[in-house]
C-alpha cells in the first residue's frame, strides 16, 4: 500500500474532529441541529453536538480499515497478494472521507452563521453531496474490474461469486454502470438543486442496482449452460 495514500487517508479521517475541536471555542452556544427538506431549521442544539459527525467519520474510517484488511486476506494472487483489494478499499475510503469532510465544513459554516434557511447559502448541500457521490462512482467504476473475488467489496451476489469467470465479468459490467451512474449524478447536480437533485440522484442509484444484480444472474446462468 502506498504511504502517500495512507497519509491522506489518516488526514481525512482525523481532520474533521481536529477542526471541530478548534472551532468549538468560536461557535455560538446554540447552533442549528437539524434542517427539513425545505432547508428550514427544525431544531437548535448545543454547539457540542457538532462533535457527533466527526466522531462518526472517525468510526467510518476505522471500519474501512478493518474491511480493507479482511478483503486483502481473501485475495490470493502470489507476490501481489491483497494489493488489488487493498487499493480499491482504501480508495473507496478516501472518497467517502472526502464527502464527509465537505459535509463537516459545510455544517460548521452554517453553525457559525446560525443559518436558519439553507437556501440562503450560496452553495447547495445536496449538490455537494450528490456531486461528490457521483465522483465516487466514476472513480470506483474505473478501478472496480481490479477487485479480486471476496465477500466484502465489489459487485457481490450469489451469482457473481459462483466462480472467477462470473466474478470478473460482473465487476467489469459493474464498473461500466458505476461510471455511467456517476456521470449522470454529476450532470444532475448541474441541472437541478435542492431536494430535486437529491431525489433524482437517489432514483438513478435505485435504477442501477437491479440492473447490476440481474446481470450477475444472467452471466451465471450463461456460465452454467456453457459448463453443462
Amino acid at each position: 500500500m502506498k504511504t502517500k495514500k495512507m497519509v491522506l487517508y489518516y488526514v481525512l479521517m482525523f481532520l474533521p474532529l481536529a477542526v471541530t475541536l478548534i472551532a468549538l471555542q468560536y461557535l455560538p452556544e446554540e447552533i442549528p441541529a437539524h434542517y427539513d427538506f425545505h432547508h428550514q431549521v427544525t431544531r437548535w442544539g448545543s454547539k457540542y453536538e457538532s462533535l457527533i459527525f466527526p466522531v462518526i467519520i472517525l468510526i467510518f474510517g476505522i471500519i474501512m480499515l478493518v474491511v480493507t484488511k479482511f478483503a486483502a486476506k481473501q485475495e490470493n494472487s502470489g507476490e501481489s497478494s491483497g494489493a488489488n483489494n487493498e487499493t480499491v478499499c482504501i480508495t473507496a475510503g478516501i472518497l467517502g472521507l472526502v464527502l464527509f469532510n465537505a459535509m463537516t465544513f459545510y455544517f460548521l459554516y452554517t453553525s457559525f452563521q446560525k443559518v436558519e434557511n439553507l437556501s440562503c447559502v450560496r452553495v447547495d448541500i445536496y449538490q455537494i453531496m450528490m456531486g461528490l457521490l457521483g465522483l465516487f462512482f466514476v472513480v470506483m467504476g474505473n478501478i472496480m474490474p481490479k477487485v479480486r473475488m471476496n465477500s466484502v467489496v465489489g459487485l457481490r451476489t450469489t451469482w457473481s461469486m459462483k466462480n472467477e469467470i462470473t466474478w470478473k465479468k460482473s465487476q467489469r459490467f459493474g464498473g461500466i454502470t458505476f461510471i455511467v451512474l456517476g456521470v449522470a449524478m454529476i450532470a444532475t447536480c448541474f441541472l437541478t438543486e435542492g431536494i430535486s437533485c437529491f431525489l433524482i440522484s437517489m432514483g438513478l442509484l435505485l435504477v442501477s442496482m437491479p440492473i447490476d444484480i440481474y446481470y450477475t444472474y444472467r452471466v451465471a446462468k450463461q456460465q452454467s449452460s456453457a459448463e453443462s
